[in-house]
């Protein structure tokens, strides 16, 4: 079995909604005004995004955790965009669909965050 890293991603409910059509087993592909896909490597930032940027956006805001296999991700350095915990990938788009073949098992809902 090959090694896997988890990952998250901060997601709103229209990305969540085109997840779960795929069976949970694939991200959406990106809009045109979207050239990156930025997973996320912990589970803190995720929260931060969903709860701090979605939830005012959006009104609500879930995080999701996944698995990709580990060798196929080494291409996709990770970047700190902040705080010492801010740390993501950048993927882009064109190659959204390839990373979803790389995605081991399910997608699965970890937090959701709405506004009071």
């Amino acid at each position: 079995m090959a090694e896997t890293t988890d990952l998250f991603r901060p997601v709103n409910q229209q990305e969540l909604d085109l997840i779960a059509a795929s069976g949970w087993r694939e991200f959406p592909p990106r809009l045109p005004e979207q050239p990156i896909f930025y997973p996320v490597t912990n589970e803190d930032y995720a929260i931060q995004i969903s709860r701090d940027w979605n939830v005012p956006y959006y009104g609500v805001g879930y995080v999701v955790r996944f698995a990709v296999d580990a060798a196929y991700l080494s291409q996709f350095p990770v970047q700190n965009v902040g705080d010492a915990q801010h740390n993501e990938l950048w993927v882009p788009a064109e190659q959204l669909a390839e990373f979803n073949q790389h995605i081991r098992g399910h997608i699965e809902v970890t937090a959701e965050f709405r506004r009071p």
